[in-house]
């Protein structure tokens, strides 16, 4: 392969993944770190790259971040519910020890991205992608490029009406009841008293996820009508059974709505899974080196 080398560094809330690459078809060698505190963390990051070469780097990480290149604190992860994490300096940390360019974005951001270049998105000018793990996030792709205004978009902690009977008060400790609040890892931890990887395949709680992620899917299709919309992230990666059920959900939300009529009636196309499976995340890091 041929083309610009990345560095690629994808933050998660769990775990952070180092890869170097110019793509799917070229991945030369990656690393899984656990995401502890920002020191341990980014140390351990960095003795991954001093042994690498490569043209640039592309850091996708969990949020808030500041991606105002002209903010005093550029590159850096903003008010976080990750404990220890806020004001953590990302990218002049990484421009003072490599003196490389540095491609900077939201995890949900370069996974789309990723989507766009290589996955399900191909071709697509607006689309999605939705990643529910220890956060929920959606990054959304217009034109081309990640939509932004005066800071990136924060979907996720939309509120959603609640279910009826439904008087959980929510884990996110900025908006207690938001998405993220609602159906996330750690959400549906202390929601339901178990992980959400052990939650029974067929339980009631799913009937809660589907309602309250439903939510967010009406907002975003009323809002950007994505031509596609990505959901990915470990609460669902093994749960495949609830796409159906999403696709109906959203399909009875909309309710026949004008040109949205035709949309809930390809579902089975536009709702699904990321074209790129678990590397869909590792890999937007890349996309945002290349870009």
């Amino acid at each position: 392969m041929t083309g610009p080398l990345i560095a690629g560094i994808e933050l998660g809330g769990t775990k952070c993944i180092a890869l170097l690459g110019t793509g799917p078809a070229d991945v030369r060698a990656q690393l899984t770190i656990p995401t502890t505190d920002p020191g341990t963390t980014l140390a351990a990051i960095e003795a991954a790259l001093d042994g690498w070469e490569f043209d640039a780097i592309g850091v996708a990480s969990f949020g808030p971040l500041q991606l105002d290149t002209g903010a005093p604190d550029y590159g850096a992860i903003t008010a976080t519910t990750k404990p220890g994490w806020t004001g953590t300096d990302l990218v002049r940390r990484l421009e003072r020890r490599y003196a490389k360019p540095i491609g900077f974005q939201t995890d949900v951001n370069g996974a789309a991205l990723a989507e766009g270049r290589w996955g399900a998105a191909q071709g697509l000018a607006t689309h999605a992608y939705i990643t529910i793990g220890t956060g929920v996030g959606v990054g959304l792709i217009a034109g081309g490029r990640p939509v932004q205004g005066v800071a990136h978009g924060e979907a996720g902690h939309m509120r959603v009406p609640r279910a009826p009977g439904d008087d959980y008060a929510g884990w996110c400790r900025f908006h207690g009841d938001c998405v993220e609040g609602l159906i996330s890892g750690p959400a549906l931890a202390e929601r339901f008293g178990c992980p959400g990887k052990d939650l029974p395949h067929d339980g009631p709680q799913w009937d809660l996820f589907v309602h309250d992620l439903g939510g967010l899917l009406h907002n975003l299709v009323v809002t950007a009508a994505p031509e596609r919309i990505a959901i990915g992230g470990g609460v669902i990666t093994a749960r495949a059974h609830l796409f159906p059920r999403l696709r109906a959900r959203l399909a009875e939300s909309l309710g026949g709505y004008g040109s949205l009529a035709s949309y809930a009636g390809e579902l089975e196309e536009r709702l699904g899974p990321p074209g790129l499976g678990a590397m869909a995340g590792p890999l937007g890091a890349l996309a945002v080196g290349l870009d």
